[in-house]
């Protein structure tokens, strides 16, 4: 009943855009380039083993110490890591999930989606906050505009009073 075997399921599919690095260094770049284009990664599938260099864990430090919004999947048959020292390396958070190989394809496919639509509202909220701040700040900068004429004009008044002689009507 889950997943029925007719070829018309309703289930919409979603499609990604795969990009792939075989060494750390390279997807820290791949990571770089790709937020200067204005075109940020949501989600990094990582392995804990590479060739020489970076391995996964200090890539995804690379990666977070300058993008701290990018959801991680660690992917590995094996780490060189226990599970504590991959918090102690890479803290708690909820942006890092752990996935075995070997793996279902179901089960990434799911993940992909749980934690690309994660980003998608965290990166929404991020700028609806950033739109928010930029109204005060508009508004801020209008409201010190007017208290500035108010005072100046206050300013003018009293020096007007000054100047000009006192009616007295009986």
């Amino acid at each position: 009943e889950l997943f029925p075997s007719d070829t018309e399921s309703k289930v919409e599919t979603k499609t990604y855009e795969l990009d792939f690095a075989f060494q750390g260094q390279e997807a820290y770049e791949m990571v770089c380039q790709h937020e200067e284009d204005g075109d940020p990664y949501a989600l990094v599938f990582m392995d804990v083993r590479m060739p020489p260099g970076w391995d996964g864990i200090e890539t995804i430090q690379r990666i977070w110490e300058k993008f701290p919004h990018i959801e991680v999947a660690i992917c590995t048959a094996y780490s060189d890591y226990s599970w504590e020292k991959i918090l102690d390396r890479l803290g708690t958070t909820d942006q890092l999930m752990f996935l075995r190989k070997p793996f279902d394809v179901i089960t990434v496919k799911q993940m992909a989606l749980a934690m690309t639509k994660k980003w998608n509202l965290a990166f929404e909220g991020r700028c609806h906050v950033a739109n928010l701040e930029k109204n005060v700040a508009d508004r801020t900068r209008e409201l010190s505009e007017k208290v500035h004429e108010l005072e100046k004009a206050m300013a003018e008044i009293k020096q007007l009073q000054g100047i000009l002689p006192m009616c007295v009507y009986c």
